[in-house]
């Protein structure tokens, strides 16, 4: 079964059951980056759900996922906030959180680590560490 969360044309595979919860929760409206999210899962054979507002980050959280990725540079959601959010919501609290950014963006990085973002990268290196990362979560 494929699921269409992501724009036109890319889709991230999931569990025959419609009930199952995403493994990997990505808040981004970058295109790029969701093609490379989403060839990497199908690589690593983990499910992601692509997401562009706060409510549906922070209802999907709620399924328990094994990482959230966040494009610090979004523009649909405010990610400082949404950082603070998911991190003071009891199911995502605990719920691994990497945060992405141009390499020049020193002080965004250092608000987002502040704000609870577990690990913040800058773009060039979370491209590169991309597969080691779908990896690293794919496991049961």
């Amino acid at each position: 079964m494929l699921t269409t969360d992501a724009p036109e044309g890319i889709a991230s595979q999931t569990n025959a059951s419609a009930a199952a919860a995403p493994k990997i929760i990505a808040v981004l409206e970058d295109l790029l980056f969701t093609v490379k999210i989403n060839e990497a899962a199908k690589r690593a054979s983990v499910q992601v759900r692509f997401v562009k507002s706060e409510v549906d980050a922070l209802q999907q959280a709620a399924e328990s996922p094994r990482l959230i990725i966040l494009d610090l540079n979004c523009t649909s959601v405010d990610p400082l906030q949404l950082i603070r959010a998911l991190k003071s919501s009891a199911p995502a609290s605990t719920v691994p959180m990497i945060g992405y950014v141009s390499h020049v963006q020193g002080e965004l990085k250092l608000q987002a680590q502040q704000a609870g973002c577990n690990m913040v990268m800058a773009r060039s290196a979370f491209s590169q560490n991309l597969q080691q990362i779908m990896q690293r979560y794919s496991a049961a």
